[in-house]
């Protein structure tokens, strides 16, 4: 049975095998689409409502979930704008939850897809609301829930098998939001070749061309370190596994990105050159380690 309430935002139904899904936003015909279209998900099994940040957070610390420091909450559906506690601030009060819920931004604005992707946001939904974007974010809410969950433990006792450490998971594709000319581009982490610094902002170079977003070069080095992005010059991270050569040239060291005669050569400075060196050998950056050929080095 699904419920979507205004006045009461605070409902308590026994839906095992839905969603439970908060709407938060302060127009009420907006609100009440937005609840709507929720409502009719097959997966959602509880619409819950509020028309401001401060109703939003009574609800969610009302709602316990099962395990400490959850909430009973499976995704929040967040206008931005909005007068007191915006979207935005709301979203990293959320952050600081130890096992906060997912946040999908609802807005009329596409200016603030950057900010909003910085903060984790699983979505950025334009209104007008289409059922079939909603639905994606269900897609994404659910996916995201799935990665999020931890392995089960082994049982009391049991040895590790040899010879089969564990394999971490790959860090998970980012998506990054482009805007040009009122239009809102994702582009995914994982067609990125290299990025330049132009400044606080950043340009980056994917196979089909370029992309200026606003954020500092500083900021990807730290975000995309896990993901195998090396920082070569003040003005340059690349992807590690696209490079093909390390070369000394006239003016110092350069890296290939690619093949072919038109792959880009960047350059190496000289405080980078040392640590990207041992990283293509195989290398810690520092500390001694087992050689292995990586690229081409000379």
């Amino acid at each position: 049975m699904r419920r979507t309430r205004l006045e009461e935002a605070h409902v308590s139904t026994q839906v095992s095998d839905g969603l439970t899904v908060l709407a938060v936003d302060d127009e009420e015909p907006a609100l009440l689409e937005l609840a709507h279209l929720l409502g009719e998900d097959s997966r959602v099994g509880t619409v819950l409502t509020a028309p401001d940040a401060t109703e939003a957070l009574r609800i969610l610390g009302s709602r316990p979930g099962v395990n400490p420091g959850e909430s009973g909450v499976d995704v929040v559906f967040l206008d931005i704008r909005m007068p007191g506690l915006d979207g935005l601030e709301l979203a990293r009060v959320l952050s600081a939850m130890a096992a906060p819920p997912p946040v999908v931004f609802v807005t009329a604005h596409d200016d603030r897809a950057v900010d909003a992707y910085e903060i984790g946001a699983v979505d950025y939904l334009l209104k007008p609301l289409r059922s079939e974007r909603l639905s994606g974010s269900i897609d994404r809410t659910l996916a995201s829930r799935t990665t999020a969950r931890p392995s089960a433990p082994p049982p009391p006792g049991a040895a590790p098998m040899p010879g089969r450490p564990p394999r971490p998971e790959p860090p998970e594709d980012e998506v990054i939001p482009v805007e040009l000319a009122g239009t809102t581009k994702l582009v995914p982490r994982s067609s990125v070749r290299f990025v330049e610094a132009q400044g606080d902002y950043a340009r980056l170079h994917t196979t089909d061309g370029s992309h200026l977003v606003r954020i500092p070069l500083s900021v990807l080095e730290e975000r995309w370190r896990e993901a195998g992005f090396v920082r070569i010059h003040r003005a340059y991270l690349v992807a590690l596994p696209l490079i093909t050569e390390l070369r000394l040239s006239g003016s110092g060291y350069v890296v290939r990105i690619g093949h072919g005669p038109g792959a880009p050569e960047l350059p190496v400075s000289r405080r980078h050159t040392a640590a990207l060196k041992r990283i293509l050998r195989g290398r810690p950056p520092r500390d001694e380690g087992p050689t292995g050929p990586l690229a081409r080095i000379r």
